[in-house]
């Protein structure tokens, strides 16, 4: 296993900033929404957001992606990525408040270790890992309240499309390991968003009919914001943090983003939220420290200490 690197103030600094960038995507998604549809605010994210991503990527002279298999894992990546989670997460919100959003997404990094353990053999779940999953689990469970058994309308349908981008981001993460090793970061950012700008234009065209570039200055702005900001800038900043602190710490922003999340959407939407989704966040933030395990293992020396 590799050791976890420390975190220095510029890396902290870094994820701060991520997590700012992030956070800020939900409130942005939710002003579009007032005059574009679900399909068409993924389109117009995965394009600018590739048009964005590829200069930079031939400036930093990163290789481009040869060969048809190439191409086609990238596809896929670009499906599970960006398509099919951006578009889920934007039908969700049309139904379900921007800061319950951005606490059920929180659940990515649940999904992740599990999928993890069911598909690569040196990502087994320990009992810590599983103890973890379970009370991030149970914080899912906490947030969508026992409300939604009762009758499966629309605001319950909008946060299981949540818990299925969170679905698909896990499943991108293993997919990314099996068919992406080797392939610089900036590379595959730029491939996986052209791969999802070939599969949401038709699909947004064909059901939303054709864009709408009448739009009020609030709407691009969220656009552009969701496209260039929490996208094509996000995953320049998210690969720099991951090769300046490593890996498990970008697991941090996870539980930074929903606060920044929740704070826009009662600061500028006015939204408030129950008390069992603050209640379900801290279950899903425990289960991820838990399944970090590093403040077990300080409190476990401090203890050994006296």
């Amino acid at each position: 296993m590799t050791p976890q690197k420390s975190m220095t103030n510029a890396a902290w600094g870094q994820l701060g900033l991520l997590a700012l960038i992030w956070g800020g995507s939900f409130l942005s998604v939710r002003v579009a929404l007032d005059e574009v549809g679900p399909l068409w605010i993924v389109g117009h994210r995965a394009v600018w957001a590739a048009l964005a991503l590829w200069p930079v990527a031939l400036l930093a002279r990163r290789p481009l992606p040869r060969g048809l298999g190439v191409w086609a894992a990238l596809l896929v990546m670009g499906a599970l990525n960006n398509a099919i989670p951006f578009g889920l997460l934007a039908w969700g919100q049309q139904h379900v408040e921007t800061g319950l959003v951005a606490i059920l997404n929180a659940s990515t990094a649940i999904f992740g270790v599990l999928f993890a353990a069911l598909f690569f053999a040196d990502e087994r779940l320990s009992l810590r890992k599983a103890t973890g999953v379970a009370c991030g689990f149970a914080g899912v469970v906490t947030v969508i309240g026992p409300a939604a058994l009762s009758g499966f309308d629309l605001g319950a349908m909008g946060q299981v499309a949540v818990i299925g981008a969170t679905i698909s981001y896990a499943l991108a993460g293993v997919w990314a390991r099996k068919a992406l090793t080797g392939l610089p970061p900036l590379t595959a950012s730029a491939g996986m968003t052209t791969g999802a700008a070939l599969i949401m234009l038709p699909l947004a065209w064909g059901f939303e009919g054709a864009p709408d570039l009448t739009l009020s200055a609030p709407v691009w702005s969220g656009l552009a914001y969701v496209s260039l900001g929490s996208t094509a800038l996000a995953y320049i900043l998210y690969y720099r943090v991951i090769a300046v602190a490593g890996s498990g710490n970008v697991l941090l922003v996870t539980l930074m983003v929903a606060p920044v999340a929740i704070l826009l959407g009662v600061v500028v939407l006015g939204e408030a939220l129950p008390a069992r989704a603050f209640a379900g966040f801290g279950l899903l933030a425990a289960g991820l420290v838990v399944i970090d395990g590093r403040l077990l293992r300080r409190r476990r020396r401090l203890a050994q200490r006296f």
